[in-house]
């Protein structure tokens, strides 16, 4: 393939057929077949710009080098152009989270600052031992010992 010539574009099909060795006729078929969208002048000739000749190029590597048929070149650029959207998604996705952790850091690094309060210090107290105290009579109310009575 022809070294990339950047700065010059758009180009009209017959330049591009001749750089790349392809009939206008072959330019055209991708066109039909939606694997290139030139723009147009208002004399309706096409004009292919960076983006396009990127892209041909890219359709030129895959049938020429790696034999792929017109129907498998579609499928494999749809799904790099959804793997790049999903890669601007999940650096945006990122960003938002560095974002949001910083901020919470922060956040935390406020309320250390504000909600720790210096007190005295203060004794242990520890509790009295209980005192041992008769088993409970299971029939009595609020579960106290009933004590016998006078004889």
């Amino acid at each position: 393939m022809p070294a990339k010539q950047t700065g010059a574009g758009p180009y009209m099909i017959s330049v591009v057929a001749q750089r790349y060795k392809i009939h206008p006729q072959t330019l055209r078929l991708y066109e039909r077949e939606g694997l290139l969208k030139p723009s147009r002048t208002d004399g309706n000739t096409r004009l292919y710009g960076e983006e396009d000749i990127e892209r041909l190029e890219t359709i030129l590597s895959l049938t020429r080098d790696l034999g792929v048929n017109l129907a498998g070149v579609e499928i494999i650029l749809n799904m790099r152009e959804k793997m790049a959207r999903m890669q601007h998604e999940v650096n945006e996705f990122m960003h938002y989270v560095k974002q949001e952790l910083t901020r919470g850091v922060g956040d935390w690094e406020q309320r250390l600052g504000t909600a720790l309060v210096k007190s005295p210090p203060t004794e242990l107290v520890r509790p009295a031992p209980a005192e041992p105290t008769a088993a409970p009579d299971a029939d009595s109310p609020g579960g106290r010992a009933r004590r016998p009575p006078p004889a």
